[in-house]
């Protein structure tokens, strides 16, 4: 019996940082939705959880680099969002 090579294939192109916090959450929810479809094999699946794991990181990166911003515009006081 022929053993295949365990590499795992991740898209070429997903592997590189997503541009903006937008792009990383749409890509975010691509491959939940493909994960949650229960079609795809378990070396693709592996694959986009780690990938789904580098978008969560960037996401909370750039959430708490805004919230950081918003507390040196605000002086340091962290005061309730209101729309204007």
């Amino acid at each position: 019996m022929a053993s295949k090579s365990p590499a795992l294939a991740t898209p070429p192109a997903s592997s590189s940082p997503p541009p903006n916090y937008e792009a990383a959450l749409a890509e975010l929810e691509k491959l939940v939705a493909e994960m949650e479809g229960d079609q795809l094999p378990l070396d693709r699946l592996l694959a986009s959880y780690q990938r789904g794991a580098e978008l969560l990181a960037f996401c909370r990166a750039q959430l708490e680099a805004v919230d950081t911003q918003v507390k040196v515009l605000e002086d340091g006081q962290l005061r309730p969002w209101t729309e204007t």
